[in-house]
């Protein structure tokens, strides 16, 4: 029988049962039981997965339908292609900042996964539309070139940059929305939550490599409206696992009722407080900056030497003139960049990520992982202008620029050692912030 004596006892299982903070999908006080961990984390790392094929399906090969189907010059199709990934890649912020100001991260990942889906099937359109123009221009003896009409090229940046808005609501909630399910006060759940940004790196890249795969070659050899009809189909795919989730996922309650501009700019007020005083991890962030950046400068110089290689193995075989010739090169001349660059991920990535999670006070996770994603979308525009100027600096006195559409007059070595150049001067700036950074402890703002 239970005495007075022992129902505290009884209650305590009870109470660490319940997740403070956090809510169930009926509003209920969140089990740790029957909610959050891996039981939600293993949907959200599949919906990822789902989000990274669709995405990369789309940009990686992006240029050559750019420069083929749209007949669009290289330097043009790579300043188009640079201004979306940047694009793509700040929108984050905007989406970040509905999230947690306003619709909270659940809605949004539902509703910005269905843009996806309409902006994935409006680039199929525009595919399709442009194999029917091709194909009528085909059967007009009388049309020597073929230029895509403005309907199909308006439907197709339209729909392009509609997957860019979709995206910048996916990316940063389904990032935060994923280490939600994990509370930071349990030590066991605190630690799993680490081994959740491994395993959401893990899916992106198995996502990337996919899409790199099976994409890129029925885009080339079969059909564009298939090769971006498929990530659509993937994004539906997405959008049921997600839903089907839904019963087991926690959800943030929020605390603080500062109006969301408050609370935002709160966040950078303290952070330039804390700008020069001394961080007691400053020898470690040192450390790391020594281990990781040199790694990117290899890979730019690794780069420099193949495209070398290359450049004189056309000018050997006489291939100056014949830009649609292959070159005669093993693809394992590839594999040195493409090794240093998956070293310079692992020591970068998963720690970049888990980093902008915890530095950011919990009704703004969101807003983390969109900071994370505008790194790459700033250097995004920073290449599209480098790009741009070296164009018209180069491109003068009847001389072939850096970025000519026949690549073997072209001299890519000659960028990428320039990339190379302004990887050293970017290790240097890390080093010099780094030394004046101090980590925010999950105490409230």
């Amino acid at each position: 029988m239970i005495t007075e004596n022992d129902i505290p006892a009884a209650r305590a299982p009870l109470l660490d049962e319940v997740v403070q903070g956090s809510v169930d999908y009926n509003g209920l006080p969140a089990r740790r039981s029957k909610s959050g961990c891996w039981k939600s984390a293993s949907f959200i790392i599949v919906v990822q997965m789902a989000e990274i094929f669709a995405y990369w399906g789309i940009s990686s090969n992006l240029i050559s339908y750019l420069t083929g189907p749209l007949g669009q010059p290289t330097a043009a199709a790579a300043a188009n292609v640079n201004g979306w990934n940047a694009t793509a890649m700040l929108l984050p912020l905007l989406g970040a900042f509905i999230a947690d100001s306003f619709l909270g991260r659940y809605r949004t990942i539902i509703i910005a996964s269905l843009l996806y889906i309409l902006g994935l099937g409006l680039l199929s359109l525009s595919a399709l539309l442009h194999s029917h123009n091709y194909s009528s221009c085909k059967n007009n003896t009388y049309n020597s070139t073929f230029a895509p009409p403005l309907l199909e090229v308006t439907v197709f940046f339209f729909s392009l940059y509609l997957v860019a808005v979709a995206q910048g609501g996916h990316k940063p909630c389904v990032q935060a929305f994923g280490a939600d399910q994990f509370d930071e006060e349990d030590e066991h759940e605190s630690k799993a939550k680490s081994s959740f940004f491994n395993w959401l790196c893990f899916s992106v890249n198995r996502g990337t490599l996919a899409a790199l795969l099976v994409l890129n070659y029925i885009q080339e050899n079969m059909s564009w409206e298939l090769g971006f009809g498929i990530p659509c189909i993937v994004m539906c795919f997405a959008l049921i696992v997600f839903l089907i989730g839904s019963m087991t996922y926690r959800f943030h309650v929020n605390s603080d009722e500062r109006n969301p501009f408050v609370r935002i700019s709160h966040v950078f007020v303290e952070a330039a407080r804390n700008w020069r005083v001394a961080s007691p991890v400053v020898g470690s962030i040192e450390e790391e900056a020594q281990q990781v950046l040199p790694h990117e400068n290899a890979n730019f110089n690794s780069i420099h030497i193949v495209e070398k290689r290359r450049l004189s193995t056309a000018i050997q075989y006489g291939l100056v003139d014949l830009p649609e010739a292959t070159v005669p090169m093993s693809i394992w001349w590839l594999a040195p960049q493409y090794l240093l660059f998956g070293i310079a991920d692992v020591f970068t990535i998963v720690g970049l990520q888990e980093f902008f999670y915890d530095q950011i006070v919990g009704e703004l996770k969101s807003i983390g992982a969109a900071l994370y994603f505008s790194i790459f979308g700033i250097g995004s525009f920073l290449s599209s202008l480098l790009i741009s100027i070296i164009e018209k600096v180069t491109s003068g006195n009847g001389h072939d620029s850096w970025f000519s559409n026949n690549l073997n007059r072209a001299h890519l070595d000659y960028f990428y050692w320039l990339l190379a150049g302004l990887s050293v001067v970017s290790m240097g700036i890390y080093v010099y912030f780094a030394k004046s950074y101090i980590y925010y402890k999950n105490d409230k703002i």
